[in-house]
Order: C-alpha cells, then structure tokens, then sequence
C-alpha cells in the first residue's frame, strides 16, 4: 500500500503573529466549548468543560468561573493550563498550553457576559462569586481541514478505494 506523507502534500503550515490570532480564534469561536485542564499532582489531571466567553486580540482566551470553584483553587497552586477545542462539524481541533490568572474586572466580565452565563451566576456580572480566567497561550497547535467536511469525507471515501492516502488534513503550530 502506497502513503503519502505529510510533507509531500504540504500539510503543515505553522502561521505567526496575527495569522496565528486569527486562526486560535477562528476555531476557539466556532468550538466555544473546550475541555480546560488543570495540572496538579493528581492523576488523571483534572479537566472540565468550559465556555469560552471571547478572545482578545493578542490571543488572550476568557472564561467564567466561580470563586470558590476547584479550578481556581488548582490555578493558584499552578497557572499553566491545557486547553482542548473541537469542532468536530467542521473537522477543527486545537489545542493551547498557556498561563491563567483569575481576576474579578467587573468591566471585562461586563464586556464578556452573555445571557447564557447568568445559569451558573445568577447575579449576572456583580455576582460575588463570579471571577474571569484569562488564558494567555504559550503554545497552540491546530488541525484543520484544506477545504471542508464534505470535501474532506469524499476524499477518506476515494483513499479507501483507490488505496492511496489521500489526506485532506493541515496542522500546524500558532506562535503568538
């Protein structure tokens, strides 16, 4: 059987600065659900899902949480976090490795809050227990699709029967 590998397609293509911006963002936004992972000396290491609220334009990732929680209580102890978006319609994934820091900015929690954040905060933005994690990424990787989902499944479909790897897929490193 007969593989292509990666670089014979041109399927890595790393992007810096804004592109890079623009690429965490485009798939976070989509996503807007990622697993947050926490490092402490338990194992497994604690994840959870978590909402993204927005980006900034240096690439800095926000989220609610509640002051009390056991995420805040673990990025005290320790600020670098992983964070897993997927966008499995689209065929988007990522992945960022970054510092936290909590704060309570009434006027960036006013800035990021949206209807749906009053379920866990039922204060809305003065909630006492709300605190923001903002998450400034160190290193991000993405996997992607050249074209789209269809595109992409027609191709598996031929690979299959042709018996030649036919991979639609781009990954690459976002250095921001």
């Amino acid at each position: 059987m007969e593989h292509n590998f990666h670089d014979e397609e041109n399927n890595v293509k790393n992007l810096d600065g804004k592109e890079a911006i623009a690429k965490l963002k485009e798939i976070a936004e989509r996503a807007r659900i990622c697993m947050f992972t926490t490092f402490t000396t338990a194992r497994p290491m604690p994840s959870r899902p978590m909402a993204l609220q927005g980006v900034d334009d240096d690439g800095t990732m926000h989220f609610f949480s509640a002051t009390n929680s056991h995420k805040n209580a673990e990025l005290k102890a320790d600020h670098d976090v992983q964070l897993f978006f997927e966008n499995n319609s689209s065929s988007e994934y990522l992945s960022v490795y970054g510092k936290a820091t909590i704060s309570q900015d009434k006027e960036k929690i006013k800035e990021l809050w949206t209807l749906w954040a009053k379920a866990w905060f039922q204060d809305g933005p003065a909630d006492p227990k709300l605190s923001l994690v903002s998450v400034k990424p160190i290193t991000s990787e993405y996997w992607d699709t050249k074209h789209n989902k269809m595109i992409s499944i027609l191709k598996i479909a031929a690979s299959i029967v042709t018996g030649k790897t036919m991979d639609d897929g781009v990954e690459g490193k976002l250095h921001i």
